[in-house]
């Protein structure tokens, strides 16, 4: 929301489901490695901060 980007853009980005993209989000979900890889890119992140490491 931070980054005022819609679910359907951050799935098209990465290139999965926006099914799948908002089970990540809404917690019912978890993505795999790689998956979580993208996503840290596209929102220039880390990955310990995605997964509250940080």
């Amino acid at each position: 929301m931070e980054n005022k980007y819609t679910q359907k853009e951050v799935a098209e980005q990465i290139g999965i489901s926006v099914t799948c993209y908002a089970g990540y989000e809404q917690g019912y979900r978890e993505p795999d490695f790689k998956t979580l890889i993208k996503i840290s890119k596209f929102f220039k992140v880390s990955t310990d901060y995605l997964l509250g490491l940080e």
